[in-house]
Order: structure tokens, then sequence, then C-alpha cells
């Protein structure tokens, strides 16, 4: 399956913030939004990826106080994209490879979409029960 087919299925919401938003704001919405990552955005482009495990990681160096400073100070400002043709497979090797959960998708150099671990994971499981199916069916009708 590839990307823009998680995409289509899931929707491209995409939740972004701006890079002056403090920590207390930023753990504000990724609680509404119920999210692992906000995508950190400057305009139109993207300047980095502010995860749960960016906030740890400002917490632990900087304990509450951190919560006061702005999120570029923490995100995670080497960002790794996917693009709508990459397969999962692609996108599974590089997120592992990387250790990240989170990829924005860029389409014509903008913006359109965020694939997760979840995302990946879900359509792995999809894909494997189909091809079950499909061997139970050709082996059913022997």
């Amino acid at each position: 399956m590839l990307v823009a087919e998680i995409l289509k299925s899931k929707g491209g919401d995409v939740f972004s913030i701006a890079p002056d938003m403090t920590l207390a704001r930023a753990c504000g919405e990724l609680d509404r939004c119920r999210v692992g990552a906000l995508i950190v955005c400057d305009g139109e482009r993207v300047v980095g990826v502010f995860s749960e495990r960016d906030l740890v990681k400002a917490v632990a160096a900087d304990g509450a106080p951190g919560l006061e400073r702005p999120v570029s100070h923490y995100m995670t400002k080497d960002v790794i994209f996917a693009e709508p043709g990459e397969t999962v497979a692609i996108l599974m090797g590089r997120m592992t490879d990387r250790r990240i959960r989170h990829l924005p998708v860029l389409k014509d150099n903008r913006l359109s979409g965020v694939i997760s671990i979840g995302d990946v994971v879900k359509c792995q499981i999809a894909e494997a029960t189909q091809e079950a199916d499909s061997l139970r069916t050709y082996i059913a009708a022997g």
C-alpha cells in the first residue's frame, strides 16, 4: 500500500504549531488533538516535529521551567519526510532505522498529511489479514 492510499482513507488532517509556542501550550495541543506529535511550521514551511519524546527530554533536562520555553528549543529539527508514492514497507524501514514514529508527508513540496507508526502497523495488519483470507479461500476451493 502507498502513503497516498493511507492518507486517502485516514484523511490529511495535520495538527501544527508555531515554533514560538511555549512547551506548556504545545502539551495542551497534544492533549486536545489526541496525537503523539505536532508538526512545527513557520508559515508554510515545516521546521520541526514536536513529539511526546521531545517533551520528556525537555522535562528531564530543564524541569518545570522548560514549560515556558519555546517549542523550537526542544523540537526535532532534522525532519524526515514521506512522499505519497512510497510504500508502507519503505516507511516501516525508515521509521525503524531512525527510531521515529511520525513522518510528515510532502506532496509538491507542501505538507499534505502525517503518517504515524500506528497507521503503518494498521495497514500491515490489514494486508496480512487480506492475504490470509485469500489463501484460505484458495485452499478451500482446492
